[in-house]
């Protein structure tokens, strides 16, 4: 393995470390459509939780090994969640997904008839 696909191991390694963390604690940097809510508490507590199990990440959802994105059924319906990078100021596309520092984390849930 070249030096480069090792960097780059290491890198999408440190973004998937970074994305479990959000995933894995839902609170601030989650935000969920109005048709998830719209589905009741119930069903908003059942979707945070198998976001959080979420583990079935495949090459066809997770191309570069970011755990970034996710799709699950849940009560009949469909769901997706992503995860999105911005600057610090929620203003632009974060210069360095792999720099906590520099990077604010988003995770959005919504019903996949909303996408």
């Amino acid at each position: 393995m070249s030096q480069s696909d090792q960097d780059r191991d290491h890198r999408a390694a440190t973004i998937a470390h970074l994305n479990d963390k959000l995933r894995l604690n839902p609170g601030t940097g989650w935000v969920m459509t109005s048709g998830v809510h719209a589905k009741g508490v119930a069903f908003v507590a059942h979707a945070i939780a198998a976001v959080g199990a979420f583990n079935d990440f495949t090459d066809g959802d997770d191309l570069y090994g970011e755990r970034d994105f996710g799709a699950l059924r849940l009560a009949g319906e469909r769901l997706f969640w992503k995860i999105d990078y911005y600057d610090q100021a929620l203003e632009n596309g974060s210069p360095d997904p792999a720099d906590e520092a520099l990077t604010r984390r988003v995770l959005t849930l919504m019903l996949a008839s909303e996408y």
